[in-house]
């Protein structure tokens, strides 16, 4: 029977580019959403950039344009590299809509009056420099459970555990850096404390909903009847903030994390309005229609715990189910910026690597559980050139031509009674895709283990293979009197890679509708995996359907994302940037860019290659930076650390300072020692996983390798200020 469905991802967040990391979930949901379209099911997939909260109001704030602005732009950045991987949203929103707004409020009200919204004063950390109150994840600080080093302030990547941010040991400021101030503010909580809401998740959480991992972790959190009690979830923010403001609450704002699950409803809103299909029909209470998100496993808790509690007591329904995915490693090391494997979608579209050699190694590692995947750049190339091109797309290279030049592009009977041998008949018979074989595929389609579908799927091509190989159909080409005979076999050959194509068209879709083109047919069902094309249909002349990974590409793109230690400033708008720039000034403190320069655009000659002046600043700005002298009196080795040396500085002071510098795989600690450089000397100390920071030094990048510190003339002494 056909089915109702409605399928989400988590939302990216609209502050970053979208790299190969987050593309596994949305290649795995587009895979998945796909198989279920081909079953003639009548699926709905959305998604919207999330683009609430802090990151975004001080992102906006650093570009000098509005949040409307950077999350306009971001939007049509993401969507690009989501099409650019043909990932087919239904819908594609935003949460800074009036739908989802429309949403949160009426769930908002609704827990209100359900007596699950409760106020309190609470102490919160303040940030001096920036005058603002600090969201969680813009303090950091030590675990107060396990004692992990720079975790954020809402919870512990660690351990899993969640707290509140002033239970953090050692606190700072992840926005300026400086030591918060304690100061209370009235909040808004949903009460999840409450016996109903914990009631409903402790049956919730069990009911089959999530993977059994997750279930399992859900029950470390939950405990039994009587058990653990969750705390209460703050779910509002104070102004400034980029968010929807609560009702009947000037200056309060919802939490991010409160509105951005409610985008899916949104989202989903805005395909109704357009298509005309029912809203309630897919999220009242009740509802016959089916509802997955697809998310990975860091976001659990809140998609398990928060957002279920949150429909359930304010009217709606709840998820059929919750499908967790594991993280992407590169190298099977975690992705880095410095190695090249920090990868963006953009960045490997840019080298002419085809999407849909991802898609298919992805869909080759995901098995439907929690396990982590490893790109292995080495085993991508070899994987896709041996399974794509070597057994795949290989058929129909070996044998399309003969049709196309020997007849007329029509292709033979496949009836068994009309083969030409008995030999034939037997072997197209042993070659054929049989039901039972289709359907495991199906089965693995459905239950996310896209690694056993291509599995089944490639067994069923080394057959297909096998066929060809065995009846040589280049060698009956020179034979004469064989021409019904390789008509035949190339014929059931080609039928072979056409059932292929449907059964891979999920997982490589632009692959399937040019094959479709090939062949001379209309767009793939899942069905007509059980058919032949008939006798005397035409197809077209067979073009390359897909070449070979070149392994330079991979080099070429590792080498793109390579990023230097230090980054170059941040440009500013033009309008911003001119209205720096004053109208004269001769003198040495004049701030008028040199030489028809304009500040924050990218200079002429040699330094075009290290990015754009900064905005100009005043002569009392900058007077505000204490630069001094110091002595290197001790360099060393950081244990744990990929980049820094730990340098013990003399400035003049009573007793030295401690700085962490990200110069080791520059620098020789031995040499350094005795060493005169330059430090910062009023910058805010930060307190770092390998101990506390009281400064920076100094250093010079540019286009050519490596960073190189500052050094005064001789003479200098420790302390001299320097102006």
């Amino acid at each position: 029977m056909p089915r109702k469905i409605l399928v989400t991802s988590a939302l990216p967040y609209a502050n970053g580019s979208i790299h190969l990391g987050h593309l596994v979930e949305y290649i795995q949901t587009d895979i998945w959403v796909r198989f279920q379209k081909m079953q003639g099911h009548e699926v709905h997939y959305v998604c919207a950039d999330d683009t609430h909260g802090t990151p975004i109001m001080l992102r906006a704030e650093k570009e000098g344009i509005t949040p409307e602005q950077l999350i306009d732009r971001v939007w049509h950045e993401h969507k690009a590299d989501f099409d650019g991987f043909h990932v087919e949203f239904d819908h594609y929103g935003s949460t800074n809509g009036a739908e989802t707004r429309e949403y949160a409020q009426a769930i908002y009200r609704k827990l209100k009056a359900a007596g699950l919204i409760e106020v309190r004063s609470i102490e919160q950390f303040y940030d001096p420099v920036k005058n603002m109150f600090l969201p969680d994840r813009f303090i950091k600080g030590e675990c107060p459970k396990c004692h992990a080093k720079d975790q954020y302030g809402d919870n512990c990547e660690a351990c899993g555990t969640t707290y509140a941010p002033t239970e953090l040991i050692n606190p700072y400021s992840a926005v300026s850096g400086a030591q918060p101030e304690r100061r209370n503010s009235d909040h808004y909580f949903f009460k999840l404390s409450a016996d109903t809401c914990q009631k409903f998740l402790r049956e919730w959480t069990r009911s089959g909903t999530l993977q059994p991992e997750a279930t399992n972790k859900m029950q470390e959190w939950l405990g039994g009847e009587g058990g653990n009690k969750l705390s209460d979830w703050d779910i509002s923010r104070d102004a400034p903030y980029f968010g929807f403001e609560i009702p009947d609450a000037p200056g309060k704002y919802f939490y991010v994390w409160l509105d951005a699950p409610v985008g899916y409803m949104g989202s989903f809103q805005q395909l109704c309005n357009a298509k005309g299909i029912e809203f309630d029909a897919y999220w009242k209470q009740g509802s016959d229609a089916e509802l997955y998100h697809f998310i990975g496993k860091d976001i659990l808790y809140f998609h398990a715990l928060f957002w279920p509690a949150m429909l359930q007591h304010a009217g709606f329904r709840t998820p059929t189910k919750l499908f967790a995915h594991g993280f992407l490693t590169v190298n099977g090391e975690k992705m880095s910026k410095s190695r090249g494997t920090f990868i963006t979608a953009d960045s490997y579209l840019k080298q002419g690597l085809n999407p849909e050699y991802l898609r298919y190694y992805y869909a080759a590692k995901l098995n439907g559980t929690m396990e982590d995947i490893d790109l292995n750049l080495e085993d991508f190339v070899a994987k896709v050139n041996s399974d794509l091109i070597g057994k795949y797309i290989n058929i129909a290279s070996r044998c399309a031509g003969f049709i196309s030049k020997r007849f007329d592009g029509k292709l033979a009977s496949t009836h068994e009674d009309k083969l030409i041998s008995k030999q034939l008949q037997m072997d197209s018979g042993f070659y054929r895709l049989d039901a039972f074989q289709v359907d495991r595929i199906a089965d693995a389609y459905e239950q996310r283990d896209f690694s056993k579908a291509l599995r089944e799927i490639m067994a069923f091509a080394d057959k297909a293979n096998q066929f060809v190989d065995q009846h040589k159909p280049w060698m009956m080409a020179k034979e004469t009197g064989r021409e019904e005979e390789l008509h035949q076999v190339c014929t059931l050959a080609l039928n072979t890679f056409r059932w292929l194509t449907i059964l891979l068209k999920p997982a490589l879709p632009e692959l399937a509708r040019n094959v479709e083109n090939f062949l001379n047919v209309p767009q793939f069902t899942w069905e007509d995996v059980h058919t032949y094309l008939p006798a005397g249909h035409r197809i077209n002349e067979y073009k390359h359907l897909m070449t070979r990974v070149d392994q330079k590409q991979i080099d070429a793109m590792i080498e793109a994302n390579k990023q230097t230690l230090v980054p170059p400033p941040s440009p500013v708008r033009h309008a911003e940037a001119q209205q720096h720039v004053p109208s004269g000034g001769t003198t040495s403190h004049s701030t008028k860019p040199a030489s028809g320069q304009v500040a924050g655009y990218p200079l002429k000659g040699e330094g075009a290659t290290v990015g754009a002046i900064a905005p100009i600043i005043s002569i009392d700005e900058f007077s505000k930076i204490d630069l001094r002298v110091a002595k290197i009196v001790n360099a060393e080795h950081v244990e744990g650390a990929e980049k820094l040396l730990k340098l013990t500085l003399d400035i003049g002071e009573e007793k030295p300072r401690t700085v962490f510098a990200g110069i080791k795989s520059v620098y020789d600690p031995e040499k350094l020692k005795g060493r005169m450089t330059v430090m910062v000397a009023n910058l805010a100390p930060r307190k770092m996983k390998f101990g506390l920071s009281e400064g920076m030094v100094l250093a010079a990048s540019g286009a050519v390798p490596g960073l190189f510190i500052l050094s005064p003339d001789d003479g200098a002494q420790p302390g001299m200020r320097i102006k």
